[in-house]
């Protein structure tokens, strides 16, 4: 590394996953790299690496954002949730429900419409059909699989009897 480039780097401070952390980073670099090359965090999916296909999703500070278009400096003091970050303990409901109902295919899109759909409840638990659309839109599964997708959303549903 030359020292120029050392002279670029910042200190990223957040807590991921609910474990306060810091590491030096390029401020630019995308927080999809720095989850899945610095914390091995590598549920965190690089796809398009454009902000269209959501296989990077992740909560930053509770908001579902795709971690592909987070610089390092943009995520500096904030809390971030990857997708191991939901079953620490047990599965998330929403991780159980994609199980039982199919909704996982290769695994590649999964992360991110899991993380989709956690934020969905989380900030609208009684979401009808359009908003379910809405909340998918964002995430795209190439396996054409989303009647599984669908089926593990309206599990949590009536999981949660509504």
């Amino acid at each position: 590394m030359s020292a120029l480039h050392y002279e670029n780097l910042m200190t990223l401070s957040v807590r991921i996953n609910d474990e306060k952390v810091e590491v030096k980073v390029p401020p630019t670099l995308s927080l999809a790299v720095i989850l899945r090359n610095y914390f091995q965090l590598t549920g965190t999916k690089i796809a398009c690496g454009i902000g269209r296909c959501g296989a990077c999703s992740i909560l930053l500070d509770d908001e579902l954002v795709n971690a592909c278009l987070v610089m390092a400096y943009q995520a500096n003091g904030k809390s971030i949730t990857t997708i191991e970050g939901l079953s620490k303990l047990s599965l998330d409901e929403v991780q159980e429900a994609f199980l039982k109902q199919g909704g996982y295919q290769c695994g590649y899109c999964t992360p991110g419409m899991i993380m989709a759909v956690k934020a969905m409840f989380d900030r609208n638990p009684h979401p009808q059909e359009s908003d379910i659309e809405e909340a998918l839109a964002g995430n795209l599964c190439r396996c054409t699989g989303y009647g599984g997708i669908l089926r593990a959303v309206k599990y949590v549903m009536n999981q949660k009897h509504y």
